[in-house]
């Protein structure tokens, strides 16, 4: 019987000059491609295959997710759709309505199914979980069921210091919220450096 969890991991189809720009500009854009195709590609393969969940794979552009297969997983491939992250995210979540759902980007090279599995624990008993990243973003963003709290990702600054601490600020307060383990993502050449120490092992 598959599962009623849903894992969506959200990539970007791996075109050189097109992912990663801010780490690029710091190691250059064969280097940023090199690392999104591969850390993408080894994240797939740690919890793709888990029989707990179901994976989704919502890939930018669109037209990627009828297109070439860049990572051989069983997930189902669908498009992200148009709109800022939060949009999207939304989207993910509108889409599949029975069971909890799970939302994890491709640019933490820590992530691992224990962390996938303690949040959706987490979502037993709160309605939202999110996994912080230290750079005040996030990696992970889980619901327990839909819809959504109204206005969730309205007003977030994405990208910045701010996008965890605008989203809680529009958590209504009857919501309850779990936070799940804190992990780097890898944004620019420092944050790679925080997860791996140096440049050579792009």
């Amino acid at each position: 019987m598959r599962s009623r969890r849903h894992l969506v991991i959200f990539a970007k189809a791996p075109m050189l000059g097109r992912v990663k720009r801010r780490l690029a500009a710091g190691v250059g854009a064969l280097v940023a491609l090199r690392f999104q195709r591969n850390n993408t590609a080894r994240l797939l393969r740690r919890v793709a295959f888990d029989r707990r969940w179901r994976c989704w794979l919502a890939l930018t552009p669109d037209r990627y997710a009828a297109g070439p297969r860049f990572w051989r997983v069983p997930c189902t491939r669908i498009a992200q759709g148009g709109g800022d992250l939060g949009q999207r995210m939304a989207r993910a979540f509108a889409r599949r309505r029975v069971g909890p759902v799970v939302i994890i980007g491709s640019d933490i090279p820590a992530i691992t199914r224990p962390h996938i599995a303690a949040a959706f624990r987490l979502l037993g008993d709160d309605d939202l979980v999110f996994g912080p990243a230290r750079d005040g973003g996030y990696w992970l963003v889980g619901a327990r069921r839909h819809p959504l709290p109204r206005n969730l990702f309205g007003a977030v600054r994405w990208s910045s210091a701010h996008a965890l601490a605008d989203t809680l600020a529009n958590v209504p307060r009857r919501v309850r919220v779990g936070i799940a383990a804190t992990l780097d993502d890898v944004d620019d050449a420092c944050g790679y450096c925080r997860s791996f120490g140096d440049l050579a092992r792009l």
